[in-house]
């Protein structure tokens, strides 16, 4: 599995406009790509500003295809105006250990 975390930190005054956006994009993501197994948005501690994304795929093609969908093209549009920077992690899911509740 491909997997990714993205480190955002976005500019002041724009937080809630990031997190609906962010929010949109996530949602539609697991809603309408098959491809997409989690995409988790997460606050950083003591810094409203900063986030980290965790964002699991079946492979790179259904990254790729994430892409390009509308939903990110929308996204992308926000981030223009939103974001101060990103860094992106790409990796591989070599082992996870989900809840019972998760399961």
């Amino acid at each position: 599995m491909f997997s990714l975390v993205v480190q955002m930190e976005v500019r002041p005054g724009r937080r809630e406009e990031f997190l609906a956006g962010m929010a949109a994009n996530a949602e539609a993501s697991v809603r309408d790509e098959p491809g997409c197994l989690r995409f988790d948005v997460c606050s950083v501690e003591a810094d409203e500003h900063r986030f980290v994304l965790y964002e699991l795929y079946a492979d790179e093609a259904a990254f790729a295809a994430h892409k390009a969908s509308p939903h990110f093209a929308a996204w992308r549009v926000i981030a223009e105006e939103v974001l101060v920077g990103q860094v992106n992690t790409p990796g591989r899911l070599l082992v996870t250990h989900p809840s019972e509740e998760s399961a």
